[in-house]
């Protein structure tokens, strides 16, 4: 009996002892947005679907700055951006194609950027030498500068 606590005593002595390995050093340089991965492959059969899956992307990955329902009467901001996507679905540019508001251009150009997967791939529907598929989708703005996309918004 006498024997086992010691053994366990000097066990516990040596395990305190031991050092930790120190934490993984990270030799990247951190980004502005997190690495996008791919998502679910989902091929849209036209421009209008393709723009429908953005859209809905869009709207999925910034649910805390958008409202549902109808449209206000006056919009206080309406942004319209033009996004260049990869075959793969990648994003590879997005700018402010017309706003009177640079809070709601900056709030868009986030809300595309927040998107944390890739978009559907769009090689299917690229001109033949393109490199990029080009659309442009319009943010409708309400007065606490939460959104709605037009592609989604319907007729009001």
């Amino acid at each position: 009996m006498r024997y086992g606590i010691i053994v366990l005593a000097a066990a516990s002595l040596l395990s305190a002892c031991q050092t930790a390995a120190p934490p993984a050093v990270s030799t990247s340089t951190p980004t502005s947005t997190p690495p996008r991965t791919p998502a679910a492959i989902q091929l849209a059969d036209s421009i209008d679907a393709y723009k429908s899956l953005v859209a809905q992307q869009i709207m999925a990955a910034n649910s805390a700055y958008t409202f549902s329902g109808r449209l206000p009467p006056m919009l206080p901001a309406i942004v319209v951006l033009d996004l260049s996507v990869g075959p793969d679905g990648e994003l590879k540019s997005v700018h402010v194609h017309r706003s009177r508001d640079s809070e709601a251009s900056a709030a868009a150009l986030a809300a595309v950027r927040r998107v944390p997967t890739l978009f559907p791939p769009a090689a299917h529907l690229m001109h033949r030498h393109a490199r990029t598929f080009d659309f442009s989708e319009t943010f409708l703005f309400n007065d606490r500068y939460q959104f709605q996309l037009r592609t989604l918004s319907g007729p009001q």
